[in-house]
């Protein structure tokens, strides 16, 4: 990962975003129906409770023993025991298909996956959309140094440079400000087209 994340703007939470790319897709998997530092303060919750963010022992947990870990106050969701649910068959899928290497989902291969190949193992995950995995592929490009040939093609308006649509753009406050003004506008829009 080449800088420090500012997606949940708190110092804490945004270091483990850097450091863990689980810690990332598991924000990404939890960016729906609240606020985005929410859903990427999320990671650093669950990992305070465990004493360790690891997709093995995460996937391996009896399930209503991880619910209660994502529910207890505060919860890592507005929705905790669903979204514990679908954390915990992403990790059984990074698992079974990436023998639990969260970044060979954008590094493996001989050649190395262009953008195309990422987007679509993307869109594989458990709980990743056509938007969704364009944002996180824009979020590597973006952010991590992670540039497949075809990245910004393969993101979409996502991944255009300089924008502010998603957390793919977001760096600091102002970035964070700038791309709810944009989702605002996009919703009015909606409503009044």
């Amino acid at each position: 990962m080449t800088r420090t994340l500012c997606l949940a703007q708190e110092p804490e939470a945004d270091a483990l975003l850097s450091a863990s790319p689980l810690a990332v897709l598991f924000g990404m998997m939890l960016d729906q129906q609240i606020p985005m530092e929410k859903a990427f303060k999320g990671p650093k919750v669950i990992a305070d409770r465990l004493g360790t963010l690891d997709v093995h022992r995460i996937a391996e947990m009896d399930p209503e023993e991880f619910a209660a870990i994502a529910s207890t106050p505060p919860a890592i969701h507005r929705f905790p025991g669903s979204m514990a649910k679908r954390l915990q068959e992403l990790s059984r899928f990074l698992v079974e298909h990436y023998d639990g290497d969260v970044e060979a989902v954008w590094t493996a291969g001989r050649p190395k996956p262009n953008g195309a190949e990422v987007l679509r193992r993307l869109k594989e995950l458990p709980g990743f959309g056509d938007q969704k995995a364009r944002i996180f592929l824009a979020l590597l490009g973006k952010q991590l140094g992670v540039r497949p040939t075809g990245w910004r093609e393969a993101a979409g308006a996502y991944g255009e440079a300089k924008s502010r649509r998603s957390v793919a753009d977001v760096i600091d406050g102002k970035t964070l400000a700038e791309v709810r003004d944009f989702k605002k506008a996009v919703k009015a829009a909606a409503k009044n087209g």
